[in-house]
């Protein structure tokens, strides 16, 4: 073990033996692939770096000597189609193994890398194409996502296709290509300031963001895989995301590789609770991280006849933690679900990292890796108890947090100004520091006065056994200002009847104070989400608003 990770990082720690502060040292020429990647390869080649398994059956085991030959080959190839540092490429790879490589060997060139979900159709690659002038993409077989890029027209810079894990006509094989090509590379000068890394991230309206990273972004993740994940460098870390999010490279590359553990991958169609707990038991996983809906449907299939006895963390972060929840897995596991927040902007800004006892629905205290803030929209810190708005700090500039928006200085300044990151999300902090997510600047419910979280209310809501999914907006109001409504899809035995309505909102005065109780209430067969998942509470706003 080559300890990698204390080339970077500073760290101190209380009487306790908590994490008190935490920073890191990027160099000035800083390469993922060649000062982590490559060095791991020459030095412990036979380390395990990646473990794949297909819902087939099928499984590969990649070490860092594998990463280091493919990546150098995959640049060889690259080169050899006339891609250079500073070009744009879109990986569409859900969870394909090839992934890994072709990132790494992006990452040695100097070539932008935009991963992207293999749900977008033909208008979605159109925007996302001709917005970042991407040069090549590289698409997976697993689906019909090829189909769809067939299908889109008027993507002129696009001037390369690679087919990864098999043929198509008018598309270059990748997988035959790469073969031939040379294991001899040197190394592309790049600089920590350099373009490194982009996502498409979408927000309440408008068309998707481009948020770009820089070269230190990986180091920024440091703290997360070694204090949030815990990652055993000896263990094997599955972080249950698919490769076009940013949650990919909080838990499946970055981080864990600095620290130098395996990460796991499962390529499947479809999720089947049953099928998680199959793969945490036959590969000895030791560190596992998803959502908390997965962990209530890990529970409600049961978890007997599954020994996860190989688990040593759970760690969850993007949406409300049931307290039943936490203590049903507490109970069955004995371990504690470790929350955390943070942005496809940013590594984890706020956490709940080794060592902490957990608050059931909060998502820890700040991470010694930023300075954080809860102000007003004046910028002032607020006081304990009341919502602010989450600022992280970019003064002096810290690895984690994103570049810019790009080719959009106007967004770019609306969220990087006065030496802050300004989020756009809402949370309070209680008398112990731990912080409580309430919603997005724009989600914030004001009724009669008071400014109310729809979080909150969903995540009451989400405790009543028929409450499959919901989401809580504000509706336009002459003498409240905004009433509280909340749009709900039921479980299937239930039917949406007044009599529920009335027990929903009963339940929702008896568990928080009742001024925050939902006057509305609407059955609905499925909420409004974006390509991301995400709700999208602005349809809801604006059908009201409408009067639809």
């Amino acid at each position: 073990m080559r300890n990698i990770n204390q080339r970077y990082v500073r760290e101190t720690y209380d009487k306790n033996g908590l994490l008190k502060d935490f920073r890191i040292d990027c160099p000035h020429d800083f390469n993922f692939g060649y000062d982590v990647v490559d060095d791991i390869a020459v030095n412990d080649p036979e380390r395990r770096a990646l473990v794949w398994a297909h819902e087939n059956g099928e499984t590969r085991t990649f070490t860092f000597a594998d990463m280091k030959r493919m990546s150098d080959k995959t640049c060889n190839l690259l080169k050899e189609k006339g891609l250079k540092k500073g070009d744009f490429v879109m990986l569409v790879l859900k969870h394909s193994y090839q992934f890994w490589y072709i990132s790494v060997a992006l990452h040695k060139m100097g070539i932008v890398s935009v991963p992207a979900t293999y749900m977008l159709k033909p208008h979605d690659i159109h925007y996302r194409i001709n917005s970042a002038k991407i040069k090549a993409a590289f698409v997976t077989t697993q689906t019909d996502i090829a189909d769809s890029f067939d299908a889109t027209t008027d993507i002129d810079s696009l001037e390369h296709r690679f087919i990864v894990g098999g043929q198509r006509d008018g598309w270059i094989d990748f997988d035959t290509e790469v073969e031939r090509c040379s294991e001899e590379w040197s190394r592309v000068t790049t600089r920590a300031t350099d373009k490194f890394l982009m996502y498409f991230t979408s927000g309440t309206s408008g068309n998707p963001k481009m948020a770009l990273h820089d070269y230190s972004y990986p180091l920024g993740h440091i703290l997360l895989a070694k204090h949030w994940h815990q990652v055993d460098p000896e263990g094997l870390h599955w972080s249950v995301a698919d490769t076009g999010w940013a949650k990919n490279a909080w838990g499946k590359i970055y981080g864990q590789w600095i620290m130098e553990s395996a990460v796991f991958v499962y390529e499947y169609d479809k999720f089947e609770p049953s099928d998680i707990l199959d793969m945490i038991e036959k590969h000895r996983i030791t560190t596992f991280c998803c959502p908390p809906t997965m962990f209530r449907l890990y529970l409600n299939a049961g978890l007997e006849g599954h020994d996860l006895s190989s688990l040593k963390n759970c760690c969850i972060a993007g949406e409300a933690l049931n307290p039943d929840t936490y203590e049903s897995w507490y109970k069955a596991t004995g371990l504690k679900l470790m929350e955390a927040f943070g942005q496809t902007e940013s590594s984890v800004i706020i956490g709940t990292l080794r060592g902490m006892t957990p608050k059931p629905g909060s998502m820890g205290k700040p991470s010694p890796q930023y300075k954080v803030k809860l102000v007003d929209p004046h910028g002032v810190e607020v006081p304990m108890g009341q919502d602010g708005e989450i600022v992280v700090s970019i003064e002096p500039r810290v690895p984690g947090i994103f570049k810019e928006y790009y080719l959009d200085e106007a967004k770019t300044a609306d969220t990087l100004y006065d030496g802050w990151h300004h989020t756009g999300d809402m949370a309070w902090m209680d008398e112990d520091g731990y912080i409580w997510y309430s919603g997005r600047n724009d989600d914030i419910i004001k009724s009669s006065g008071y400014r109310i979280s729809p979080f909150e209310i969903e995540s009451v809501l989400m405790e009543h056994p028929s409450v499959l999914e919901c989401a809580v907006t504000g509706v336009p109001d002459p003498v409240r200002g905004q009433l509280v409504k909340a749009t709900i899809v039921l479980r299937e035995s239930y039917d949406p009847t007044d009599e529920l309505k009335t027990e929903l909102q009963r339940y929702v005065k008896m568990k928080t104070a009742p001024y925050k109780y939902p006057r509305i209430v609407d059955f609905v067969n499925n909420l409004p989400k974006s390509i991301s998942g995400k709700v999208k509470r602005v349809d809801i706003r604006n059908k009201d608003k409408k009067g639809a």
